[in-house]
């Protein structure tokens, strides 16, 4: 599935793309028969759709580098592996699995690095004439060079040299006819004119055989960019816990496709002046590869939850209530006959308050539902106090005393402030249990405006309820 890291690695891509105006090409590397899952493929192409990552070139488009899926191309990496075991930069492997399997128990067991030990590396022609006639089983592993330095030049990072001394002959080519990464992708990169390459620092260590193969077949490389990897808040490792998910799971959660992908925008990288909020075009404007940090940047679950918080208020209260309405109706609160107005109004004062859309549930219940629970600390510490229900009956009656069509939010402010100016009373000792009584917590949209949301009949009975049952000295 398509995770927050490999989102982030094509937003950036794409956003250098279309900055530079250039081509963004979606290719699917499925060389891995064995771990291959179309399920998987769907869901890569249906999240980056989600997210707004529309490619130029890829699966379902038509273009001068088709196909675009990596199992379709084995005559092109075949071709290449030939060429390089022409050049001698490359050789064929005919040790079984069985053999490597035991090397490396070896190795394990005395403590020297792993490898393969090159055994098929200087067979002469001879012998791999009487396997290839015995139809022997082999794969192609590149000949790396035994001294020297492999040296290139990282966007972000600078120069970093590594020894060929540590690189192992890597292959190229499987048993099975499937090429490796380290070939595939570089085959592909020179036949699709890729310019750029951005990807995790993960594949850092990678990039030395890489650069073996350009060479090797006389190809100028692309630039390379290794992106800083995405720790957990206070660092160390990103778990599922502290947000490695995958995209469809956060869509699924409630985020805006806008949201989580400017959030993940500035998981290394800086739009500059401390912006948080960064509409999709002023992205595309300002990107550079400049402005990507070395270091791995903090997935901050509460920053993301206030952005995407940010971003629902952006929207008008009829999108919010489209985007809502599947969770309100699995919890009942909406249903064939639910009034149109009605909906509308809880939404609209519920939009403030949210910051994911499953929140519409919480925040619109006490003005869709008949029934509301109450919270045990808020009833405790709020409606248990001294005189709380004298000042529920007193506003129960004269709340009552107000006709349906004259239950609004201005009249009753009235109401309510008439009550305070003769009890005496200050607005939060009588207002806060007010709020409990009608909502069931402590938090809501202004009290006037929940009441009228709520409505005449349900504010009546709501009070009636908490001044019988749950104010200090009532039943229960």
């Amino acid at each position: 599935m398509l995770h927050v890291g490999g989102a982030r690695t094509a937003l950036f891509n794409w956003l250098f793309a279309r900055h530079q105006g250039g081509t963004f090409i979606l290719r699917i590397e499925d060389t891995d028969r064995a771990r291959f899952d179309p399920a998987a493929l769907a869901d890569i192409t249906e999240s980056l759709r989600w997210l707004g990552l529309d490619w130029d070139e890829g699966p379902g488009t038509r273009g001068p580098h088709e196909p675009y899926c990596q199992s379709e191309r084995t005559e092109f990496y075949q071709y290449y592996a030939d060429v390089l075991v022409r050049k001698r930069h490359a050789y064929r492997c005919y040790c079984a699995p069985e053999r490597l399997d035991e090397m490396r128990k070896e190795q394990e067991r005395s403590g020297s690095p792993p490898g393969y030990d090159r055994k098929c590396r200087d067979l002469g022609e001879d012998e791999c004439a009487r396997l290839d006639a015995a139809a022997t089983p082999f794969a192609v592993r590149y000949r790396v060079p035994l001294e020297g330095m492999t040296v290139f030049t990282d966007v972000i990072r600078g120069e970093i040299a590594y020894p060929n001394a540590q690189q192992d002959d890597f292959i190229l080519l499987k048993r099975d006819g499937f090429p490796t990464y380290h070939l595939a992708n570089v085959v592909d990169d020179r036949l699709m004119d890729i310019t750029h390459v951005m990807r995790g620092d993960e594949w850092i260590p990678s990039t030395p055989k890489h650069m073996l193969l350009y060479a090797s077949l006389g190809w100028e490389a692309p630039v390379f960019a290794h992106l800083p990897i995405i720790l957990a808040p206070g660092g160390g490792k990103l778990s599922k816990r502290h947000g490695a998910a995958s995209v469809s799971e956060y869509r699924a959660m409630g985020y805006l496709p806008e949201a989580l992908t400017n959030f993940i925008a500035l998981l290394g990288w800086s739009a500059g002046a401390d912006r948080d909020i960064v509409p999709r075009d002023e992205m595309v404007r300002l990107f550079s590869l400049e402005h990507i940090n070395k270091t791995g940047a903090q997935f901050d679950r509460e920053k993301l939850n206030w952005m995407n918080g940010a971003y629902l208020r952006q929207r008008t209260v009829d999108e919010v209530t489209a985007l809502a309405r599947p969770w309100l109706e699995k919890a009942g609160l909406v249903t064939a006959a639910t009034r149109p107005e009605e909906l509308r109004h809880a939404m609209g004062l519920a939009q403030a308050r949210m910051q994911v859309l499953p929140d519409a549930v919480t925040q619109c219940r006490c003005f869709l539902s008949d029934e509301i629970p109450y919270d045990e600390d808020a009833v405790r510490k709020v409606l248990r106090k001294e005189e709380v229900r004298e000042h529920l009956e007193a506003l129960g009656a004269r709340l009552g005393q107000v006709a349906e069509a004259e239950f609004t939010a201005a009249r009753l402010e009235q109401v309510v402030q008439a009550y305070l100016a003769e009890s005496g009373e200050p607005l939060k000792k009588v207002v806060q249990p007010l709020r409990v009584a009608v909502t069931g917590t402590t938090a809501s949209p202004g009290i006037y405006e929940t009441l009228a949301g709520i409505g005449r009949s349900r504010t009546l009975k709501r009070i009636e309820h908490a001044a019988t049952r749950l104010c200090g000295g009532a039943g229960e």
